[in-house]
């Protein structure tokens, strides 16, 4: 089975695993995780990451949260007055625009972990640099595109390759604007409370479905099957189909 999650932003990790054993996950299975792991809420997301890139079984998908850790790396160097001297500009944008976005607990997890352990410091960032923007996958017959925030300026002409980052990282959908008929696609970013009147629940149209169920601001992640579009929601005893 295929299975697809978003915007899990610091959820605890072992509350996560519950949803994936009340959803049937198993090492046969394959995890879509698209994006925006990390802010908000607890560690940041760090152990979560960790256990990402531990299972084989799991794809993640870059999101807008991971790009601007990404853009600000430069804050976990040994600060000295040379190298804050040297900051740019563009660097400080950066930092400003992340440290709105709830940076401080994730920034804090990977200050601890470079300290302790830089080779596995390195090997976070490093998974998070190569995620890709974007997969295509199929289940069932069906196609799906996996993407963290949908497709700005969307054209059924354009490649996905064409495609800025900024366009698959912070575009947030109406609802009633439209993907591709022949291929379902599934995204986050936008959480269902905030602009589609389905707070912890998925939002659905005839061409794509939103799974960002709220975990950012204190809500829980869901998990999503392909095969069958069921969803499994955490905590709450409930799904639907």
């Amino acid at each position: 089975m295929t299975y697809a999650t978003s915007d899990l932003h610091g959820y605890p990790l072992d509350s996560f695993l519950r949803l994936l054993e009340k959803a049937g996950f198993s090492d046969s299975d394959v995890l879509y995780v698209l994006g925006d792991v990390i802010d908000r809420n607890g560690d940041g997301g760090i152990a979560m990451l960790r256990w990402m890139m531990s299972r084989p079984n799991v794809e993640f998908i870059l999101g807008n949260h991971e790009a601007m850790m990404l853009s600000c790396t430069f804050l976990l160097e040994e600060i000295t007055d040379e190298n804050v001297d040297r900051l740019t500009s563009e660097q400080l944008q950066s930092l400003m625009v992340w440290m709105r976005n709830g940076c401080s607990c994730t920034m804090n997890s990977l200050r601890t972990l470079k300290a302790r352990n830089p080779e596995a410091y390195n090997d976070l960032t490093e998974y998070v640099r190569n995620a890709p923007l974007y997969a295509v996958t199929g289940a069932c017959g069906r196609d799906f595109l996996l993407v963290h925030s949908g497709l700005g300026n969307f054209s059924p002409e354009r490649k996905l390759s064409d495609y800025l980052p900024d366009e698959l990282l912070w575009h947030r959908p109406s609802p009633d604007e439209r993907y591709y008929p022949d291929r379902m696609t599934i995204l986050g970013h936008t959480p269902t409370g905030y602009r589609f009147g389905e707070k912890g629940k998925v939002f659905r149209t005839d061409t794509w479905i939103d799974i960002d169920t709220g975990a950012a601001g204190g809500g829980s992640p869901m998990l999503l099957r392909l095969e069958d579009l069921k969803a499994f929601y955490a905590e709450k005893d409930r799904t639907q189909t």
